[in-house]
């Protein structure tokens, strides 16, 4: 059974920059596909940004790319989600969550608690 443990979220002025970790214990993190996912206040859940289990494939949401990098580290169990430029509309409660290499939420077995991240001057 993975467990999944976000930190590193906060708050940040608009501009700023922030890095999330996710870090897993308890079964074969590097098996398996990585995504983040948020949630903003009223709104549903969307897709942000995955990793492939090594790490080579990657992709993101049109609202975040080319502002935010995924990546991860197997030998220490943790993916990070580097985000830049970050803009009012970016505040939100983000998941990491381990599963099957998809944007689809339900392609994710194992789901974190969530990070708050909130950008306001």
């Amino acid at each position: 059974q993975v467990q999944l443990v976000e930190s590193g979220g906060g708050l940040v002025q608009p501009g700023g920059s922030l890095r999330l970790s996710c870090t897993a214990s308890g079964g074969t993190f590097s098996s398996w596909a990585v995504a983040w996912f948020r949630r903003a206040p009223g709104k549903e859940r969307n897709f942000v940004a995955r990793i492939g289990w090594a790490g080579f494939n990657r992709d993101y949401s049109d609202s975040v790319k080319g502002r935010f990098a995924i990546s991860r580290d197997n030998a220490k169990d943790t993916v990070y989600l580097q985000m830049s430029s970050l803009k009012p509309e970016d505040t939100a409660v983000y998941y990491c969550a381990a599963g099957r290499y998809s944007s689809d939420p339900h392609e994710y077995n194992y789901w974190g608690q969530g990070t708050q991240v909130t950008v306001s001057s």
